[in-house]
């Protein structure tokens, strides 16, 4: 096998972590009769919500992948299960915006808390140099991963 150096034992590492947190969702997807999709809807919302963005359908369906029957799909299917709504924005009234409910939110906390709680006992163990270089390299995957998609849409 070519190159079996240390980068490459983390590549390997690396997908590893990849395959059990996508197998970590899945069983959290099966148990609440979810789809995958429903999931990394639910994620990108927290996500925006984090940074302080309100996510229409539209881009959530953006960042999903997703056309616009697809997206008014899984947006309907959440809300029906009460896992979203849909308000007004704040600053665009006219805007309609997606939102995680709290009971989805607490859902996802009492069954990936444990996880993120090991998780940040890990990284506790690591000063702010390596924290730092942690960081820059899962930047870095993501950033890398997300040109690649972005490279195979405009392919297709």
């Amino acid at each position: 096998m070519p190159n079996q150096g240390p980068e490459m034992e983390i590549v390997h590492l690396l997908r590893a972590v990849t395959v059990e947190l996508g197998l970590h969702s899945a069983r959290f997807a099966h148990r609440n009769g979810m789809h995958a999709t429903d999931v990394r809807a639910l994620i990108a919302l927290m996500d925006a919500a984090r940074a302080g963005e309100e996510m229409t359908a539209g881009r959530l369906g953006a960042a999903l992948g997703l056309n616009s029957a697809g997206t008014t799909a899984l947006v309907d299917r959440l809300e029906r299960a009460g896992r979203v709504r849909r308000v007004r924005g704040e600053s665009d009234r006219r805007k309609v915006v997606v939102e995680v409910d709290e009971r989805a939110v607490e859902l996802g906390q009492s069954f990936f808390g444990p996880l993120i709680d090991r998780t940040v006992g890990l990284l506790q163990g690591y000063d702010e140099r390596e924290l730092a270089a942690i960081r820059g390299f899962l930047k870095g995957v993501r950033d890398a991963s997300a040109e690649g998609s972005r490279t195979e849409r405009r392919e297709s």
